[in-house]
């Protein structure tokens, strides 16, 4: 317990309305996402804390998965592999075939079936016990995915057009735009180049902090409102935990979805002829 009472948080298993704590001078906010580094110091060069853990057991996790349900297929699949194919099935159709097409974005499929299931399972670590982060609530983790589209991307632009073409393809040229073309070249160029892998990264990031800042805040309510007349206010609290947790389940596929799908549109944008 804190020493001076008035800065007892809820994190504090001792502190509960009308008991004289409260935040006061501390309450839930971006420390909530810092955590002690489980190997080294804050002030080296390299360490290891949990957000690296989760990310480090996530891709073991990912990759076992697949492993296992793969390692021996079956015409006739058992139950793991009917999962992992379908799982595979969905994000190759409904995903990069759709958006892409087939010729095209067959290359395509392990890398946006690998993004799409790294991302749900770096969101899922939310309503983990003991885990209860997601990764992609720190914004390093979603800007490396989003460089890594951008980047081929950006190569994929300038391999199928060349220089020229791959400049009218970011730019959108078109003469048909007449005296506004200057300006319109220059928007999108802003728009392609700076706006699009950043809004990529962060709304991947954006919706897993705001989550999982909505379910701590819940989950401290719940326990902080537990005495006397604020258990009515608990239970209330409690089942907005419930509600969030399942309400957090739609949005960390959706968010993984959004991600990968948008990442074929820019493939798809690479790979397109320009007019």
């Amino acid at each position: 317990m804190s020493a001076d009472p008035t800065q007892v948080l809820a994190f504090d298993t001792d502190c509960h309305i009308f008991d004289g704590c409260g935040f006061a001078e501390v309450s839930p906010g971006l420390h909530s996402f810092m955590f002690e580094p489980l190997l080294g110091h804050h002030d080296d060069a390299i360490y290891f804390n949990k957000t690296m853990l989760l990310a480090l057991l996530g891709s073991i996790i990912v990759i076992g998965f697949f492993w296992a349900a793969f390692r021996k297929p079956q015409v006739v699949p058992g139950k793991l592999q009917m999962v992992a194919e379908a799982g595979y099935d969905f994000i190759r159709r409904g995903v990069v075939y759709e958006t892409i097409g087939k010729k095209e974005g067959e290359k395509y499929v392990p890398l946006v079936v690998s993004l799409f299931f790294f991302i749900w399972m770096m969101n899922l670590w939310s309503i983990v016990p003991i885990a209860q982060f997601p990764v992609t609530s720190i914004i390093a983790y979603p800007a490396v995915l989003a460089a890594i589209v951008y980047i081929l991307w950006v190569s994929l632009t300038f391999k199928r057009h060349g220089f020229v073409g791959a400049f009218k393809n970011i730019t959108g040229y078109s003469k048909e735009l007449g005296p506004v073309l200057p300006l319109a070249m220059f928007i999108e160029f802003i728009s392609n180049l700076v706006v699009r892998p950043f809004t990529h990264a962060v709304r991947l990031f954006a919706n897993m902090f705001a989550g999982h800042t909505l379910l701590l805040l819940f989950t401290i309510a719940s326990w902080y409102l537990l005495n006397g007349m604020g258990i009515a206010y608990a239970g209330v609290s409690f089942i907005m935990v419930i509600v969030m947790t399942a309400f957090e389940l739609f949005v960390q596929a959706l968010q993984a979805y959004v991600f990968v799908l948008l990442t074929c549109t820019f493939i798809q944008g690479a790979l397109a002829e320009h007019h």
